[in-house]
């Protein structure tokens, strides 16, 4: 007869079974980095240092020195990055955070739609062909996707002059013709990021929504999105980067029409407005490496948190 000291509780068997003991046999372990590893990221690190961390070093330096032209000096000042925050420099800035977060508000929500039925369509062919023509587009810009505008809804661009778009105001020489080159390269950079990520939604969420009597508004706003949210404000991140660098498509587009930052950095290194303004360019170059540094800072808790739940 078992005594009672060996009987066994209700549920206390199942409990010790259910969560092992750290590591023991099934147990969760956890790997120990050692010197092996640390080495194999070595060359990721010095990559890092060499690309990235000595032309921001010198962008840094260069933005609050300033050189006595006469004794050859350097001295530590705070005038240019004051001067980049003032009169044009500043509203250079301004417009392209509003044209980078309007084309990237855009960009992601068609790239969306477009990328939602390209997944639920049952059609392989339709899909290879939708995301490669999105690899393809992604990746055309510069002066060759200002040359095809101009040459199709320029002045006396073709689509022009068939739909006489000069009677209904059109111009793409304007913040407005800007925004829709910008959403050529923008929209199926959006189709490739977020298309995986809505392939990670299980069928079996929909399914568990629609037995509980959820509709389809419903299942989107209480489930979708809530788990898209990240990956979702992750691709908005992209096409604001993407939009914000750009450089050469609206410098071959609209000059300086249109107040962009890289334009403005561009011209102070070329001195085609003032001559000595380089530290100026500088800083204007640091105030971009800001505002990124301040979009990635949302961004990379949030693709944690997706990472979590799609993989």
């Amino acid at each position: 007869m078992p005594s009672a000291s060996s009987t066994p509780t209700p549920g206390a068997d199942a409990t010790t079974r259910a969560v092992p003991a750290p590591g023991a046999a099934g147990g969760p372990r956890r790997r120990r980095r050692g010197p092996r590893a640390r080495l194999a990221a070595l060359p990721l690190i010095v990559f890092t240092v060499l690309c990235f961390g000595l032309p921001l070093g010198a962008l840094l330096y260069g933005a609050v020195t300033r050189t006595d032209p006469d004794t050859g000096a350097t001295a530590p000042t705070g005038e240019h990055l004051a001067r980049s925050l003032q009169g044009p420099y500043l509203g250079s800035l301004i417009g392209s955070v509003q044209l980078s977060a309007l084309t990237a508000l855009l960009g992601s929500v068609l790239g969306v739609l477009i990328a939602q039925a390209v997944v639920t369509s049952r059609s392989r062919a339709l899909r290879g062909a939708v995301l490669t023509a999105s690899g393809v587009l992604a990746n055309f810009g510069g002066v060759p996707l200002a040359f095809a505008f101009i040459a199709t809804l320029g002045i006396s661009g073709v689509v022009t002059r068939l739909a006489d778009l000069t009677s209904l105001g059109w111009n793409l020489y304007s913040f407005t013709g800007l925004t829709v080159v910008y959403l050529y390269f923008l929209i199926p950079l959006m189709v490739l990021v977020i298309a995986p990520a809505l392939d990670g939604l299980r069928p079996q969420w929909r399914e568990a929504a629609r037995n509980a009597g959820a509709g389809g508004w419903q299942y989107w706003r209480h489930v979708g999105l809530p788990v898209l949210a990240p990956s979702l404000l992750g691709g908005f991140v992209l096409l604001f980067g993407s939009a914000f660098a750009a450089h050469a498509t609206a410098a071959a587009l609209v000059g300086g029409s249109v107040p962009l930052v890289t334009l403005k950095i561009a011209d102070a290194l070329s001195g085609n407005v003032l001559v000595g303004q380089e530290n100026v360019a500088l800083a204007l170059g640091l105030d971009m490496v800001l505002v990124a540094g301040l979009v990635m800072a949302l961004y990379l808790p949030l693709q944690r948190r997706s990472a979590r739940w799609l993989r």
